[in-house]
């Protein structure tokens, strides 16, 4: 994951990758391994959790999974 920091605090960056990491492995979970780089706006910082998840699924559909 890589959260640029944009001004925002350590403790906003880790959580932030936290909350993209979690999202980012349910989605995965069960198919095959791959490896990824993700790498957050700004606008990440301010968004709810849903809105990650679902950001975070479409990007993945867009390689056919």
């Amino acid at each position: 994951m890589i959260v640029p920091r944009y001004g925002a605090t350590a403790p906003a960056r880790n959580r932030l990758r936290r909350r993209l990491r979690e999202r980012a492995r349910r989605l995965l979970a069960g198919l095959a391994p791959y490896d990824l780089v993700v790498r957050a706006r700004l606008e990440a910082y301010s968004a709810q959790p849903r809105e990650l998840a679902r950001d975070l699924e479409r990007w993945l559909r867009s390689f056919g999974n």
